[in-house]
């Protein structure tokens, strides 16, 4: 019996030893793929020239990023080297005392990391002084250090083979102009540098020591002649560049006025046609050219009922500046206003027309549950024009929300209310906002009026009132989210109303000029 049991008990350890065999084999074969798929990874990498952007220790691994945003993640059992702030070789966290610096190790040259016969580690020939204790005798296919110096981040395995992959920060080369970096005042100025091992990077431009924009390229603008010293800074996980330069900024004289008309498409009304003069001759061209000839010499153009607009520009940008920044002119009074949106835009394209992004002037009704976004009215071009001089049902229009209605003729303007060089129907979008118009005669339709609103409109108070004038930062995009704009070039005025004030005819908003608060 004792024999059976001492059998039974020799056949369970060697059971047991064996199950202990397969286990320990079992993983050491999985440890080896592992390693064998960090070398697979990294030839992977250089196939595809790929380059480290950022690099941090986490959860007991080396987690290496690449420009893609793929991940290799390295046991941190592996020694880090790497330069140093102070110039010398530091090894795990580690300053080894020994200078980096020399004719050994110059830019763009990997290091030469080797573990020396005395167990130290060896850069570039040269004895650290560190122990590479428990780095010697690893498997061939284990890596033993990586080493990060002069942009190249090299990969050690065991077997002593090398892999080296660039992991540099971003390099930045400037255009050099001519003469030098050189613009206008109240004038855009663009830098657009070419920048390589980029990916992930973040940027900083400064203008005389102050953060004016963290974007890739500098879109800026300058408000007084002068000479600016300007530094760009790009910066990945590896480390940070910068280039710096000088902008020379001329003094220069502009016009306080509006210089040019983009567009003018006024929406039905009773001094349309009128302001200015129209004929069935006229084009979309013609038409334009009137309204800038008018606008120019500070003469009054009307854009109708709701929607209609006028697009129109400087010879200078407007500089969005501590407070207000600009005025449009109109012909608001005491008790009657005739409020248009504004809308503002700045040339991203640098092609000087008037066809990038626009933006709203949230003014004080934005918000308000009365405002509708994304109104649209259509007019009807009438058959014939009415006998009835005074004719209630004259142009018929209907809108986005389902109501249908009409524009009454006027008997005091005799010519046709529908734009003449337009066809038979025409089409407005933007934000309508609820009229304040009322009757003070109590219903005898001979005492109208239509009280401005509070703020952020044209046309809506005197011009010389201070409530009508406009901060570029009150800008808000499509999504009603608020924009940092620096400036702006082009300015877009719309009728926000559709509504009749009896014998006063509709509210039809007016454009007479323009005001930069930044020029005398």
């Amino acid at each position: 019996m004792k024999k059976i049991l001492l059998a039974l008990s020799v056949v369970l350890l060697l059971s047991g030893c064996y199950k202990d065999d397969i286990n320990d084999l079992k993983n050491d074969v999985n440890d080896l793929k592992n390693r064998m798929a960090q070398y697979e990874n990294l030839l992977d990498v250089l196939n595809k020239r790929l380059y480290v952007v950022n690099y941090e220790t986490k959860d007991g691994s080396y987690v290496i990023t690449m420009s893609d945003g793929s991940k290799l993640n390295v046991r941190n059992t592996s020694s880090f080297i790497k330069i140093g702030e102070n110039g010398n070789w530091w090894i795990d966290g580690v300053d080894t005392g020994k200078s980096a610096k020399g004719e050994s190790g110059a830019k763009g040259e990997a290091a030469k990391i080797t573990i020396g016969a005395n167990g130290n580690w060896f850069v570039d020939n040269v004895d650290t002084g560190v122990s590479a204790s428990g780095q010697k005798g690893k498997d061939a296919a284990e890596i033993t250090s990586v080493a990060l110096a002069n942009g190249i981040m090299t990969f050690t395995f065991a077997d002593g083979r090398t892999i080296s992959i660039v992991a540099s920060a971003p390099e930045i080369t400037l255009p050099n102009p001519t003469g030098g970096f050189a613009v206008d005042k109240m004038q855009w100025f663009k830098v657009q540098p070419q920048l390589t091992n980029a990916a992930n990077a973040t940027y900083k431009w400064i203008v005389n020591s102050q953060e004016v924009a963290a974007t890739t390229d500098l879109f800026y603008i300058f408000s007084a002649a002068g000479t600016y010293n300007i530094e760009f800074k790009a910066k990945n996980g590896v480390g940070e560049s910068s280039k710096s330069f000088t902008v020379t900024v001329a003094e220069k004289a502009y016009l306080n006025k509006i210089t040019r008309v983009f567009d003018f498409f006024p929406a039905p009304g009773q001094f349309v046609n009128a302001l200015p003069a129209a004929t069935a001759t006229d084009t979309d061209e013609t038409m334009r050219v009137k309204a800038e000839t008018a606008l120019t010499a500070g003469n009054m153009i009307s854009l109708g009922g709701f929607g209609g607009y006028v697009q129109f520009g400087f010879d200078h940008t407007i500089i969005n500046k501590e407070g207000n920044d600009f005025v449009v002119l109109g012909n608001a009074f005491t008790d009657w206003a005739e409020p248009g949106i504004v809308m503002v835009s700045y040339d991203a394209n640098g092609n000087g027309k008037a066809d990038d992004e626009w933006f709203e002037i949230a003014g004080s009704e934005h918000n308000k549950t009365t405002t509708i976004k994304n109104y649209e009215m259509t007019y009807y071009k009438p058959e014939a024009e009415p006998t009835n001089p005074n004719e209630p049902n004259y142009i018929r229009w209907t809108d986005n929300q389902g109501q249908t209605g009409y524009i009454a003729k006027n008997q005091f303007h005799k010519q046709t209310f529908f734009p003449l060089w337009k066809g038979n129907t025409v089409t407005f979008k933007g934000t309508f906002l609820k009229s304040n118009i009322y009757d003070k005669s109590g219903g005898k339709g001979n005492n109208w009026a239509n009280p401005a609103y509070e703020w952020g409109y044209t046309d809506n108070w005197a011009n010389a009132d201070v409530r009508g004038q406009i901060d570029i930062s009150w800008a808000v995009n499509a999504k009603g989210e608020s924009v940092k704009l620096k400036g702006v070039d082009f300015i877009k005025v719309y009728n926000s109303n559709r509504a009749e004030g009896g014998w006063l005819g509709e509210v039809s908003t007016e454009v007479s000029g323009f005001k930069d608060l930044n020029l005398p």
